[in-house]
């Protein structure tokens, strides 16, 4: 790699251009304006259905009603939660890529709620209007009206979506796995937009219609721009290649990109790609990986952990093959920061992004990297040479749960005024979850808590 090599993954960065001074937003505006306008839309369709309703009396109607609230509901959220997901610059930047999608996984939880009440409400409701047992009816329904072959298998596809995305189930999968039956979803919303028109009494005409067009046609604008069109020319413009792959530990390699015009992709220390690589089996699924060196005009360096399938490949790739790459997407980066002192605490391969936010941002900066062994620690001699030039401090936390202990107690060893620190914390979601806790209980408030799950 030549000049690659001597320049060790370090290199010029645009820290100063994109960091807090260059914020034009308080911290976590946009999120708070995001979440108005959807609660606002949510307000908008109940207000259809208020407008709709001339009366309700007996059960049968009870029940029609309650079938057309969650049924307007349903159609409302299941285009916002692809609007989350549609990689929109101003979203990932101000609000997160990592909070976007705990936002669209908790959105996904309520519009699979939302259906499965609507499909029960709405036949029961029509059953006792018709005289008819549940089963016989939701038959009647799903035969006999327009669209609604195509709404029952938008149904089932939602549902079962929705059962590979709980927790229990998404661990038990890879990555790939995951990624192609959630695909499905986009299929179930085109498929449940014509029922939604030809059976949605309160979507006969005039404003509400022109709403439902404009909600439904503007998000797969945006899809088509954000998720296809911008990669794609990204990928013309940038025409990215394997440089190296770089052995770093115990399954655990560097990727380095190269490409043209790399400083004009905008990239902060931080942030993360989604890459897809044009080798056999790697074709077709962009996985996620964040920048473990600060972005260099020339170059990207991501670090890898071997998890199996796409991660596992990546370590046998070869220098020549092509790259696309989506991104830089993420907020986890200079701009998040708002006091002096940062604390940089990650584990596993979630030191990764930690490592490049280390050399680069600004303050008096501590980094902690928690693991089990001593021959799965990262960067060591990087970090200890970053330290030693900026003069921050970096420490290791080995052992087992046991052996340390109490991690509240062993950080506020190596951290005294842990209180006053802002912290960027990334790591597995079990070690994440406890970080929060005894940060929160060593004082640290929750908005000076930066946090990057790999949980997906």
């Amino acid at each position: 790699m030549g000049a690659l090599t001597q320049a060790g993954g370090a290199g010029p960065t645009r820290t100063a251009r994109h960091g807090s001074a260059g914020r034009s937003l308080p911290p976590g505006a946009v999120a708070r304006l995001v979440q108005a306008a959807i609660a606002l839309g949510a307000a908008g369709v109940l207000a259809i259905w208020w407008q709709g309703t001339a009366g309700v009396s007996g059960a049968a109607d009870w029940l029609t009603g309650a079938g057309r609230i969650t049924g307007l509901l349903a159609g409302y959220a299941a285009p916002v939660l692809l609007l989350l997901m549609a990689r929109i610059p101003l979203l990932e930047r101000e609000v997160g890529a990592d909070r976007l999608a705990r936002w669209h996984a908790a959105g996904g939880r309520y519009l699979v709620g939302l259906v499965a009440v609507h499909v029960l409400t709405i036949t029961w409701g029509y059953a006792l209007t018709d005289g008819r047992g549940l089963v016989g009816e939701g038959v009647r329904l799903v035969f006999h009206y327009p669209e609604m072959i195509k709404a029952a298998l938008a149904t089932l596809i939602m549902f079962g979506t929705g059962l590979v995305s709980a927790r229990a189930a998404r661990r038990r999968m890879s990555y790939e796995v995951w990624y192609y039956l959630h695909l499905a979803t986009y299929l179930a919303v085109a498929l449940g937009f014509g029922h939604q028109l030809a059976d949605g009494a309160d979507l006969g005409g005039g404003p509400e219609r022109a709403a439902w067009y404009a909600l439904y046609l503007g998000t797969a604008a945006l899809l088509g721009w954000y998720r296809l069109a911008v990669p794609f020319l990204r990928d013309r413009r940038h025409r990215m290649r394997v440089a190296e792959v770089r052995p770093e530990g115990p399954g655990v390699v560097s990727l380095f990109v190269t490409g043209e015009r790399l400083d004009q992709l905008g990239a902060e220390a931080g942030q993360f790609f989604r890459l897809q690589f044009q080798a056999p089996g790697l074709r077709w699924a962009a996985n996620p990986y964040s920048l473990s060196a600060p972005p260099h005009p020339r170059y990207l360096r991501f670090t890898v952990k071997d998890l199996g399938g796409h991660s596992a490949a990546v370590a046998r790739l070869k220098p020549g093959t092509r790259v696309h790459a989506e991104g830089p997407y993420g907020a986890f980066t200079a701009g998040q920061r708002r006091g002096r002192k940062v604390l940089l605490l990650g584990a596993g391969v979630g030191i990764t992004p930690l490592r490049a936010l280390f050399e680069t941002l600004p303050g008096r900066v501590t980094l902690v990297q928690r693991a089990r062994r001593p021959q799965d620690v990262l960067f060591r001699d990087e970090l200890a040479g970053v330290a030693a030039t900026r003069g921050a401090r970096a420490h290791e936390l080995l052992g087992t749960r046991a052996e340390i202990g109490d991690l509240g107690t062993a950080l506020r060893r190596l951290v005294p005024d842990l209180a006053a620190h802002e912290v960027y914390l990334c790591g597995p979601p079990a070690f994440a979850e406890e970080a929060v806790r005894v940060l929160r209980t060593a004082g640290v408030r929750r908005s000076r808590i930066h946090v990057e799950s790999f949980e997906l």
